[in-house]
């Protein structure tokens, strides 16, 4: 497969004049200038550009990742393969443990079901509640994705609330030039694995559609970890006219997934394929529709408007955290049966709408870009469990009694926001930006506790103001200084705002976590031989929220208390360097040898409160991936190494605890090698992914899908063809 070097099949927009003939005696061909506009990249993983489609990335770190450039296990979304490049990310791999997919965090924040990123797909929000319940169930197929943009936390501006920054999955387009193709990819693999995506697209005249099914079915690396999945996507947009396209997609999900449960870090160091748990049982039906415009009145404006509506559910049948990971799910002799299990249900509903505006026009000599809009949302979620199961071994939601809670939640979120790139000269540019977010939250219902019946009826209002400024100066053409600056909060999840015990409180001036991240980097490339990004970060999160026990004055008795307890600091340095090394010895070579590296030093400490000094959780200090990429015009070939430096599981950072989200998380690496060759239509791929067949973890949990340690996955290997027809 050729390598993909600046300008790689990166949908660039480009704009072209034709050649005029110049008489004279040579008869010469004088060109008019071609202006390209994409993605910075060497081999698949570069930069976004200032704007686009409406929206500022001026002065912000940001990486842009194509897909289809990458040597990598795409049938099970292997993250480390395909975002491991990203500096810093550190990556949950709980998917094979009963999640649905894998989460991430940059900067030591963190990554259990991505819930401090702001999770989208082709622009607009796929989590299960971007406020209260921001838990990414659903990812699309990487095999049904062109490209995934990631932005640092300075994207809270223009994309709403987080601390990690936005990753946007962007699927595939409609062919331009056929009315119809079709595309198939079929996989096999270790421990059952079996997956087929097949995808159509094609554009007739002013129409064009696209859509995708894929189907996989594994067994899993544990016993009792059976995985069934259907995804689709299908998008049709019609253009109306040059300046006006209007569009609608339809995304959805269908799974069943056996949860194998957690374990002790004893029966984990015996063997870490023991399962201790046969009756677990998820479903996370998932369905997103999306409907958008864009109207372009003139060549230097943008206007956008995209609502979305996501309609979901998650279903769960466990025997529950009691006893610990080390209870064991075994019949009882005295009644013949298993103990009942554990019942939750959760159905989530919300509506975004954003609409989005951005123009560019002189002050001076000098083009600047504006861009402003607003952002409406309603999120209504309802949630019950703690429901008493059936004694039996399948999927059986049925429960006997009342639920052990049933809690309603809605929250109204309305921000207007605006950013504006002002170009001092060719080379230096100023980006403030400012975002007014509304806030508006409620939880009603009960849940029961020791008991007590205790009911909830919470209602919370509140406005923040976000600013923001980014700084960008361009030495050169392909390399750039950037600076950023941006205020960021994390709003009172819909968990934060249950009852809890029955002696127990809820602060009444609880507030949203709120802080900022800072970045300084230098970025850019060099010819067709170097890429690089090369930067330092300081992130602020003050007024994290936990629970305190607090002496009552007036009777002397202890009670529990939720309110903001800790401020923490996370600040280091994050780089990613790429060298080809054929291309720096012969710039007309068709083959490449890339070396990478991907490097990220965290140090992430508690700043107030009692673990003050202490590492914040699940943040590892160093995270390194060095990969070795050799490339022909029908072949290439990935070696990844993965290590990841050691985390604790709380605040408390003890080794070993009685519980079980509690202990060490050891260092691991772990290597990975894929490849791909590409013939006429098909490419055959093949692959191997830890290789050496490590032992470790990344979580530990106190509830599903443990309690306890979660193992990653040991050594597979993966078998596929591709065609296009």
């Amino acid at each position: 497969m050729k390598h993909l070097f600046i300008a790689l099949a990166a949908i660039f927009s480009i704009q072209y004049v034709d050649a005029q003939q110049v008489k004279g005696s040579d008869s010469a061909q004088l060109l008019k200038l071609i202006t390209i506009t994409g993605y910075k990249t060497v081999n698949g993983v570069g930069h976004l550009m200032d704007s686009k489609d409406g929206i500022i990335y001026a002065g912000k770190k940001n990486e842009v990742i194509l897909v289809d450039s990458l040597d990598a296990n795409k049938a099970l979304n292997n993250t480390r393969q395909i975002l491991g490049r990203v500096p810093g990310l550190n990556i949950v791999e709980t998917e094979s443990g009963g999640f649905t997919a894998n989460g991430i965090a940059t900067r030591g924040l963190n990554a259990s079901q991505s819930i401090e990123m702001n999770t989208r797909q082709n622009g607009y929000n796929i989590s299960a509640d971007v406020f209260g319940y921001n838990e990414a169930y659903y990812l699309p197929p990487m095999e049904g994705v062109s490209r995934i943009e990631m932005i640092r936390g300075a994207s809270s501006l223009q994309f709403g609330s987080q601390f990690g920054g936005l990753v946007n999955y962007v699927t595939k387009d409609a062919p331009l030039n056929k009315r119809f193709e079709f595309n198939t990819s079929e996989t096999v693999g270790s421990f059952g694995l079996v997956n087929s995506f097949n995808s159509i697209g094609g554009t007739i005249n002013k129409f064009s559609y696209y859509g995708f099914v894929q189907y996989r079915y594994i067994d899993g690396y544990r016993p009792n970890s059976k995985q069934w999945q259907i995804s689709g996507f299908g998008k049709m947009q019609y253009k109306i006219s040059p300046k006006t396209n209007l569009g609608v997609e339809y995304s959805l999900m269908r799974n069943r997934i056996k949860m194998p449960g957690g374990l002790t870090d004893s029966l984990f160091a015996s063997n870490a394929k023991t399962s201790t748990r046969a009756r677990n049982w998820l479903r996370s039906p998932w369905n997103i529709v999306n409907a958008y415009a864009t109207f372009n009145p003139a060549a230097s404006t943008v206007i956008s408007l995209k609502t979305s509506y996501l309609f979901s559910k998650r279903s769960l049948v466990w025997r529950n955290e009691d006893g610990g990971p080390e209870a064991a799910d075994n019949v009882d002799p005295a009644t013949g049966t298993h103990v009942a299990r554990e019942v939750g249900q959760e159905n989530m509903h919300n509506s975004t709408t954003e609409l989005r505006i951005s123009r560019s026009y002189y002050l001076g000599r000098q083009k600047s870009t504006v861009a402003a809009g607003t952002r409406f949302a309603y999120a209504w979620f309802k949630r019950q469990g703690g429901g008493e199961g059936t004694t039996n071994s399948d999927f059986d939601l049925a429960i006997s009694g009342d639920w052990g809670y049933n809690l309603n939640f809605t929250t109204i979120n309305l921000a207007p926001f605006v950013e504006n790139i002002f170009r001092v000269n060719d080379k230096f540019s100023v980006t403030p930006g400012f975002r007014f977010e509304y806030l508006k939250s409620s939880a009603k219902g009960y849940k029961n506790v020791e008991n007590v019946k205790l009911f909830s009826n919470e209602g919370r209002t509140r406005t923040l103001p976000l600013f923001g400024i980014g700084l960008e100066y361009k030495p050169t053409v392909n390399t750039s200084i950037y600076s950023n600056f941006s205020q960021a909060y994390r709003p009172i999840d819909y968990s934060q705002l249950e009852p809890f015990g029955v002696t127990s409180k809820i602060d009444p001036n609880l507030k949203d976590s709120k802080g900022s991240n800072t970045d300084l980097g230098y970025r850019g490339t060099i010819k067709n031989f170097l890429n690089f990004d090369i930067g330092g970060f300081y992130l602020a999160y003050n007024k994290r929220i936990g629970v305190l026990v607090q002496k009552d004055e007036a009777t002397g008795m202890d009670y529990s208390i939720r309110k903001n307890i800790a401020n923490s600091v996370h600040k280091g340095i994050e780089s990613y360097v790429e060298f080809n090394i054929l291309k720096y010895l012969n710039a007309k070579s068709v083959n490449g040898l890339s070396i990478f590296n991907s490097f990220a030093f965290i140090d992430a400490k508690y700043t107030t409160g009692e673990f003050k000094g202490n590492r914040v959780d699940a943040a590892a200090r160093t995270i390194e991936r060095v990969g070795l990429i050799f490339s022909t015009e029908h072949f290439s070939t990935t070696f990844q190494v993965n290590s990841v430096g050691d985390s604790y599981g709380d605040a408390s950072n003890v080794i070993m605890s009685a519980d079980p989200v509690a202990g060490y998380i050891p260092a691991y690496t772990v290597l990975d090698l894929s490849a791909s060759y590409k013939f006429k239509n098909y490419i055959f791929k093949a692959g191997a992914n830890n290789l050496a067949d490590k032992s470790y973890f990344t979580r530990r949990t106190d509830e599903y899908p443990g309690p306890g340690i979660i193992p990653s996955t040991g050594r597979s290997f993966y078998l596929g063809i591709s065609a296009k027809f």
